[in-house]
């Protein structure tokens, strides 16, 4: 997979320069279309917004599933406020301090777009004093600083800002010359951009692959049912491709392939964590078996809808979840080289 990086790369780029806050994901859509229509791969799209590639394989009866999910973290106009900024609800797990001082998009329902920045209500420490440094970092202390002349809700109306607009950050997305890609929404569309990367290894290589399988774009993951709709019905075996965690306690780190023993929906399946495992150990892939006791994925809004089949979660580690993340070229070719090992394994 070494020489499908630079494809990888400037698709991860690419999809990170893309606002897809859940909800909010068609432009990003339209992007991963035009991408598997280049490479000649049919797809369809589901009622929910999912895309579903299919690449046909020797066993048509049971298939295999790959997933990443396109949606990010992202928030909405609630409220606003009689001094023109605006009041935001979170999308998904979104840490009011993790995105404080961040400069976001508000994308209005007409399409207009305006930037502003995310701020305590207090962000001056000259004027509040010792208050901006301890008030909470909540939804009800913080506002959006619009870039417009507005001094009244009447104001920011006027240029068709209302409630209901989504809010996108900014990614902030640098890749420095040791090879860490920083960015917001590294989860998960380093996934994304990985699952493309080996679609177009399958159809460059012009492989038979052993099962038929399908890639499945998720969207609604970071609201928790990204998955619940939409999989194939002949999958046997669905391997989600998600962000590992490094961090305090963990073994996971941002040089190898993640795979998940266990989340907070409970563990994954044995056999294919095995399966997983030995893969890496047969053709020298780095890896990291790892718990993630505050995660669930794709994997989980499946089974507890009530699909029967098999899953496992694998992901390039990347530091700093649901904040400004970074992770390594290292542990996104590690990723991508085993997921090529799994669609080609029996």
């Amino acid at each position: 997979m070494e020489k499908y990086w630079e494809y990888i790369k400037k698709t991860l780029l690419d999809l990170l320069a893309i606002p897809s806050p859940s909800g909010y994901t068609d432009r990003a859509n339209a992007y991963i279309s035009g991408q598997l229509q280049d490479l000649g791969v049919s797809f369809h799209v589901t009622n929910k917004g999912a895309i579903v590639a299919t690449i046909s394989g020797a066993n048509d009866d049971s298939q295999r599933t790959i997933s990443a999910h396109i949606d990010t973290l992202g928030a909405m106009v609630k409220e606003i406020k009689s001094n023109g900024m605006l009041k935001l609800t979170n999308i998904g797990g979104l840490g009011w301090a993790n995105v404080e001082g961040e400069n976001c998009i508000i994308i209005t329902s007409s399409g207009a777009e305006y930037t502003g920045t995310l701020l305590l209500n207090k962000a001056s420490a000259h004027v509040h004093g010792s208050e901006t440094a301890t008030a909470e970092r909540k939804a009800d202390t913080m506002q959006v600083r619009l870039d417009e002349k507005v001094k009244s809700a009447e104001d920011t109306r006027k240029l068709g800002i209302e409630v209901g607009d989504f809010v996108a950050f900014a990614p902030r997305t640098a890749v420095t010359p040791s090879g860490f890609i920083k960015s917001r929404h590294l989860d998960d569309k380093a996934g994304v951009a990985i699952m493309l990367g080996v679609i177009k290894a399958i159809v460059a290589e012009k492989v038979q692959l052993p099962y038929t399988t399908n890639f499945f774009f998720s969207h609604f993951e970071e609201v928790g049912h990204g998955a619940s709709a939409g999989i194939p019905a002949a999958t046997k075996e669905l391997l989600c491709i998600d962000m590992g965690a490094p961090g305090e306690g963990q073994q996971s780190d941002e040089f190898s392939v993640s795979i998940c023993a266990k989340d907070s929906s409970g563990p994954y399946s044995r056999a294919l964590k095995e399966k997983l495992v030995k893969l890496c150990q047969e053709h020298d892939i780095p890896y990291q078996v790892d718990i993630y006791p505050f995660y669930g994925s794709d994997a989980s809004a499946s089974l507890r809808a009530g699909c029967d089949f098999i899953t496992g979660l694998i992901g390039p580690g990347v530091d700093a979840s649901h904040s400004y993340e970074r992770t390594h070229k290292d542990s996104i070719m590690a990723t991508a080289n085993l997921t090529w090992r799994y669609v080609l394994s029996q």
